[in-house]
């Protein structure tokens, strides 16, 4: 049995959905079908991510244990991940393995700065009108570079500039205060995601998706909730 599909039950309290005392429980998941993941509600997936995240954070992952030949033959023809996370492409920032997920289990959108661009939006409408994720995650980070030198506002070589006007918002809106930035550019890319798509707002209309914003500490390795 993968760790995807066990019984989640408890109370919910690490407030990525905003329901600190909400009680989950995933009835007719199958064990071993790759599609028991786009079952998920969008609750119980941002749950999925929540706990995946702590068991990494206690050093008790679950995801090697995975038969990888297995997750390859029922990954090679199809992909149902049940989140997408847009997170920035700093190398300190292992996706899949701070959530503790394998192979096929999240769809990954990575660029410096999680900023929002067209083609994130593309991809991300993708995951979500195509292979029906039901969450997605902008994930911030600690000491993150494209914030630090949007903050700067230093010319650069080639096209690094080019981020800036993505994250400047963030800035304004928290000044030279860095943490502060990383969370407020989180938060702002994520409502871009709800207001600026039709198909992500639909979604979410529908309470088929939630979009939420998240900070990774770099030191405890914890994920926490930004609120929108």
């Amino acid at each position: 049995m993968t760790h995807i599909s066990r019984s989640r039950r408890g109370f919910f309290c690490a407030t990525l959905v905003g329901a600190a005392t909400a009680v989950f429980a995933r009835p007719g998941l199958e064990v071993t079908a790759a599609s028991a993941q786009t079952k998920l509600s969008p609750e119980a997936a941002l749950q999925e991510l929540v706990e995946g995240n702590r068991r990494f954070t206690e050093g008790r992952m679950t995801s090697f244990n995975e038969d990888l030949d297995m997750l390859k033959t029922k990954t090679s023809e199809q992909q149902e991940p049940f989140a997408a996370v847009l997170s920035c492409a700093d190398s300190r920032v292992p996706v899949e393995l701070i959530f503790d997920q394998s192979i096929g289990h999240l769809f990954v959108a990575r660029v410096a700065g999680n900023i929002a661009t067209s083609a994130i939006i593309a991809s991300l409408e993708y995951s979500v009108a195509v292979l029906s994720t039901k969450a997605i995650m902008v994930l911030g980070h600690a000491n993150c570079g494209a914030v630090k030198a949007s903050i700067e506002a230093r010319a650069l070589p080639g096209q690094i500039s080019a981020l800036y006007p993505y994250i400047r918002p963030a800035v304004d809106q928290a000044g030279p205060d860095l943490e502060a930035a990383i969370k407020a550019n989180a938060k702002i890319q994520a409502a871009l995601l709800r207001q600026s798509s039709p198909v992500i707002a639909e979604h979410i209309k529908q309470k088929q998706l939630k979009v939420v914003a998240g900070y990774y500490d770099l030191a405890s390795r914890a994920v926490a909730a930004i609120d929108l």
